[in-house]
C-alpha cells in the first residue's frame, strides 16, 4: 500500500514563504507521474491551486501564480509546493493526491494526503 503525507505547514506571517512536501512511501514506487496540491480556506470550498502533469507541464489557479512552484523530486518521492509573498488569504488547509507509478508493468496507485495547515498572520 502507499501513503501520501503532507508536512511543511504552520503559522507564517505575510510576505513570507512556505515549502510544502507531499512525500509518497510504501511499497516499491518507482515514481510519482502527476500530482496536483489543493487547499480549502477555513468556510469555503476546497479549491485546485496547482498541478504537474506527467511530461511536467505546471499549471496554477491565478490566486497564486507568479508566486508558487509545484515540483517532483523522484529521488525523494516528493512532491514540493513552494508558495512566496504569503497573504492571510492563503490560509487554508493543503492537500495533495497523485498519480504513483509501483510496478515496472505501469501499475499505478492514486491517493490523497492527510492535509497540512497553513496560516498566515497579518
Amino acid at each position: 500500500q502507499v501513503q501520501l503525507v503532507e508536512s511543511g505547514g504552520g503559522l507564517v506571517q505575510a510576505g513570507g514563504s512556505l515549502r510544502l512536501s507531499c512525500v509518497a512511501s510504501g511499497r516499491s514506487i518507482l515514481g510519482i507521474t502527476e500530482s496536483e496540491w489543493y487547499r480549502q480556506p477555513p468556510g469555503k470550498q476546497r479549491e485546485l491551486i496547482a498541478s504537474i502533469s506527467r511530461g511536467g507541464t505546471t499549471n496554477y489557479d491565478d490566486s497564486v501564480k507568479g508566486r508558487s512552484t509545484i515540483s517532483i523530486d523522484n529521488a525523494k518521492n516528493t512532491v514540493y509546493l513552494q508558495i512566496a509573498n504569503l497573504k492571510p488569504d492563503d490560509s487554508a488547509d493543503y492537500s495533495c493526491n497523485a498519480l504513483v507509478t509501483i510496478d515496472s508493468d505501469g501499475t499505478t496507485w492514486y491517493g490523497w494526503g492527510q492535509g497540512t495547515q497553513v496560516t498566515v498572520s497579518s
